[in-house]
């Protein structure tokens, strides 16, 4: 006859090697749509660093030539607008 412990032990053993498994194909597929993700927006990042490369050109001839605004072209950038409440602070 064997041990009562050491049948509950055993399956409590096998539900967590079941819940290992499960959780281990749930983290291929989380792995596998992460990627999928990051090629998909590899474009639209390669396109908005290009758009702001092509807005701080056109601000900077715009400068150069005397047609500047005061209002820019550009919003700031989070961390500049962080930077510059900080300054404010002080």
């Amino acid at each position: 006859m064997e041990n009562p412990h050491q049948q509950a032990q055993n399956a409590l053993l096998s539900r967590i090697i079941k819940n290992m498994e499960n959780l281990n194909e749930s983290m291929v597929t989380v792995n596998t749509l992460l990627q999928e993700t990051n090629r998909n927006t590899l474009q639209t990042e390669s396109l908005a660093h290009m758009w702001g490369n092509y807005m701080r050109n056109v601000e900077y001839n715009l400068e150069a030539t005397g047609n500047h605004h005061d209002k820019p072209l550009l919003r700031p950038t989070r961390a500049e607008e962080e930077g510059e409440e900080e300054e404010e602070e002080e």
